[in-house]
């Protein structure tokens, strides 16, 4: 095994708090919130408490300051434990970057520590019914008229949709433009003429409340534009999407991990024509073959979180990690539900909670496809 150098014993302490949350509050309950369609909104309140929630944000925000392996361990520890349908990673490392970095002072006061207490959830508002990877096709809108900007317009596929109190709103503030169009907006759902739609029946993640949202005439105040002026949101999404594809590089590395142990577990234990799977050759040579990916995988992986934690990591670079190890993670979640036999189309097994997870990964944060042509650009 090569050993990973980035965690210390502080982090391996913090992961074992991770894990022992994980399985006493989120793993007993959540086949039952995946037939509810969403998490219980308590569980983000507990995370809260621990420091779970918004971990490098700093204290004065009501985060820990700490740096971003420690959300880095979150995010592993959910796929590992397949609770697919926790949506602290876009939370705390998506959207609270954003108020972070973007956001004036009042902003930063009045949202971010409720963020890490858990006592306001987030969701941020990109892809549209007709626009996804194209963010520079969106067509909701933002009109200034006044003290306000009259938001119109829908959003689809919306991680946390149904439990969000708080969104970041991709809106095009000068329609006529392209990219140079396109501002951040912080809205709250409570607002007139925000409405929750559907929460969506998806193929995996059932108990993630991936949603639509619609806005009708919804008053945004000015001050809740995110940035200086009109026109920087596009910017401000190119300059966060590496740091999401990389938490997606993540999540993927760690999910394969967890699917290869749960597999050599059950081809020891299961047997066939009188012998355990594992002493069939072809069992053998796929373990290994998949434990070589992975392991590759992780390293690349860990490269990237160390670049971003010294501010290196490039967009090309994490479009590459994100294509690479999301493909090598749908991989192995097929290789090891061929080597469950039937058990493994058995929703019961986490194998096939797994497989039915994982599919989404090389389509969200930008589709695979757009990862290549984002690489092929930097040639």
């Amino acid at each position: 095994m090569i050993p990973r150098t980035l965690f210390d014993a502080d982090l391996d302490g913090f992961r074992d708090s991770v894990r022992k949350f994980l399985q006493q509050e989120v793993v007993p309950y959540h086949a039952q919130w995946e037939k509810d369609g969403q998490v219980d909104p308590e569980v983000w309140r507990k995370a809260g408490e621990l420091g779970f929630l918004c971990p490098t944000m700093p204290e004065e925000y009501g985060g820990v300051g700490a740096d971003f392996r420690y959300s880095a361990v979150i995010m592993e520890e959910l796929a590992r434990a397949g609770t697919s349908g926790i949506g602290w990673g876009l939370h705390s490392d998506i959207v609270a970057p954003y108020i972070l970095h973007y956001g004036t002072e009042a902003q930063k006061q009045k949202y971010l520590p409720k963020m890490a207490s858990g006592e306001l959830i987030t969701a941020i508002a990109m892809t549209e019914p007709g626009a996804g990877s194209d963010l520079q096709g969106v067509k909701t809108t933002a009109i200034k008229q006044g003290d306000h900007y009259i938001l119109n317009g829908s959003k689809t596929f919306i991680t946390n949709g149904q439990l969000a109190e708080m969104v970041i709103v991709v809106a095009k503030t000068d329609p006529k433009e392209g990219a140079k169009g396109i501002s951040l907006f912080i809205v709250e759902t409570a607002w007139e003429g925000f409405q929750k739609g559907t929460n969506l029946d998806k193929v995996g993640m059932k108990a993630q409340d991936t949603s639509e949202l619609f806005f009708q005439d919804v008053k945004v105040p000015v001050e809740n534009l995110l940035g200086s002026g009109e026109g920087q949101g596009f910017f401000q999404l190119m300059q966060e999407l590496a740091a999401e594809r990389l938490q997606v590089g993540l999540t993927a590395v760690a999910a394969a991990e967890a699917a290869w142990e749960w597999t050599l577990s059950y081809v020891k234990e299961r047997k066939a024509f009188g012998k355990p799977v594992i002493a069939f050759q072809n069992t053998r040579f796929k373990m290994a073959e998949m434990k070589a990916d992975i392991t590759a995988a992780r390293c690349f992986a860990d490269r990237c979180l160390e670049l971003h934690l010294e501010k290196k990591l490039d967009i090309p670079t994490a479009a590459m990690l994100k294509q690479w190890s999301t493909d090598l993670q749908c991989k192995v979640m097929d290789e090891c539900v061929q080597l469950h036999g039937g058990y493994g189309y058995m929703w019961e097994y986490p194998i096939a909670r797994a497989w039915a997870d994982s599919r989404v990964q090389r389509i969200y944060a930008g589709t695979n496809e757009i990862m290549k042509e984002i690489v092929a650009r930097s040639f």
